[in-house]
Parts: structure tokens; sequence; C-alpha cells
């Protein structure tokens, strides 16, 4: 899965963590492990068709943002269902049908991010805290 190389945390205001990313182009990033004939990108964590994670959610990259899971606001995502039958896996239900019992839920391991992001974005008071033995106005 490939995306422009600005997203790179290395790049001016990029976030995507380059210990999962490979250069592929001058200008496209790749996701270590999606490329391969059996893809699974390394930052995605636990047993697919069980449970899975991205271990870092919040800085993925544009395709994963763009890519909604199953379900996700009560909406089914075909391209979900194309890539679990890729893989051997069933088909999961459409969350549209009013003759299921309830609206998948997400377990709250999966929706939380395992590695947070910061705010580094400088203001007064960072770099007035920053600076030691300087007086502060």
């Amino acid at each position: 899965m490939s995306f422009y190389w600005g997203e790179g945390e290395d790049a001016p205001g990029g976030w995507v963590p380059l210990a999962f990313t490979r250069q592929l182009t001058p200008h496209l990033r790749v996701m270590r492990g999606t490329d391969q004939r059996q893809p699974r990108c390394e930052a995605l964590a636990g047993d697919v068709g069980r449970a899975v994670r991205c271990t870092i959610y919040t800085g993925r990259p544009t395709p994963c943002r763009e890519f909604n899971w199953h379900g996700e606001d009560g909406q089914p995502n075909p391209r979900c269902n194309d890539r679990r039958a890729a893989i051997g896996l069933p088909a999961l239900p459409d969350p549209t049908d009013p003759t299921r019992l309830s609206a998948p839920t997400v377990p709250t391991e999966l929706t939380s991010p395992v590695r947070s992001f910061p705010d580094v974005t400088p203001t007064r008071d960072r770099l007035n805290r920053n600076r030691v033995g300087e007086e502060r106005a």
C-alpha cells in the first residue's frame, strides 16, 4: 500500500512512523509488509479474522484513513469483505440489514491507539518552559 512520501515523519508535517515504511519511488512510500506476495502490514497486530488492530492508528497513512472498517457509521464496506474473501474468510454481515439483532461493536482495545503522537507544535509557553536559566517576561 503506497502513499505520498510527505506523510512520513521525516517530512515537514509528516506523521507516519518511518520504522513501518520504506521508499518505493522518489515520491512514494509503502507500508512494510504490504508489498509482499501475501501482504500483511507490519503495523497490524493480532490475528486476521479474529481481532486485529493498527499499532500506529493515529499515525496511519491516508490510504488507511480512507478505508473504513466494515460497519463504521453503520455502513458496510464491500472492499473489506472482498479482502476477507481473498484470504478465505467469510463475509461480515451487512450492518444495514434490519433483521440483524444489533449493530456491530468494536472492542475498546481495537479502537484505542497503542502509540500516541503528542502535539509538538511550538508555543510561547513551551518555548519559555524549555529555556533554562532565562528570565521570563
